[in-house]
């Protein structure tokens, strides 16, 4: 079945990184809230900002020091608000797709010495399970025309490619490396193609 959404209602947020317009969209593959959060005027442009940002509580919420995604999500907003126009697609899709459970189990997992990519697949998923047709959907919704990813993951270019979505370029996001979230990024690195400098080994 070929997926579909519809955007319900657009209502205007003030924030710290300035005003945007949130979109809720309903569709026909989940019941899940996607949303797309909007600066300026973007139907047909080219080279828009777009940050796909999976939904990760922990992170954005909590501001857990254990990944990169909070300070992901903050940088790129500022990013967007600095350009004067683009889109924060917010995918519900927590934990690489897993959900929050299956995520929190995989923490103790990784506190037990496995990888990010080891403890999904010690839970029975596989590494990374996102999809990203809706987000397709969204942007063709905003009658984006072409698009530069902010993102440092090569694989979410190639899907959204794939989806029909022309991807002019990479911006990279490159947060803060700390004891915390070191293992996390260099999983990301050596496992999932994800380009990030790390520090040299002393």
């Amino acid at each position: 079945m070929k997926a579909t959404i519809e955007d319900k209602v657009q209502t205007r947020i003030p924030t710290k990184h300035g005003e945007f317009i949130l979109h809720y969209y309903s569709n026909s593959l989940d019941e899940k809230e996607h949303v797309a959060f909007v600066k300026g005027d973007v139907a047909g442009k080219d080279n828009v900002p777009v940050r796909i940002h999976s939904e990760c509580f922990t992170g954005d919420v909590l501001g857990s020091r254990r990944c990169d995604c909070g300070e992901q999500l903050d940088m790129a907003l500022d990013l967007i608000n600095q350009t004067g126009f683009g889109v924060l697609i917010y995918m519900r899709q927590e934990g690489r797709g897993i959900g929050l459970l299956k995520k929190l189990q995989a923490y103790n997992l990784q506190d037990q010495g496995l990888d990010t990519v080891d403890a999904n697949i010690k839970l029975g998923h596989l590494a990374d399970e996102r999809e990203y047709d809706i987000a397709a959907l969204i942007l063709n919704s905003l009658r984006v025309n072409s698009i530069a990813l902010i993102t440092n993951n090569p694989q979410k270019i190639d899907e959204m490619t794939k989806l029909g979505i022309q991807v002019n370029d990479r911006i990279p996001i490159e947060t803060h490396i700390h004891l915390d979230n070191l293992g996390y990024l260099k999983t990301k690195v050596e496992r999932m193609r994800h380009i990030l400098k790390m520090p040299e080994k002393k």
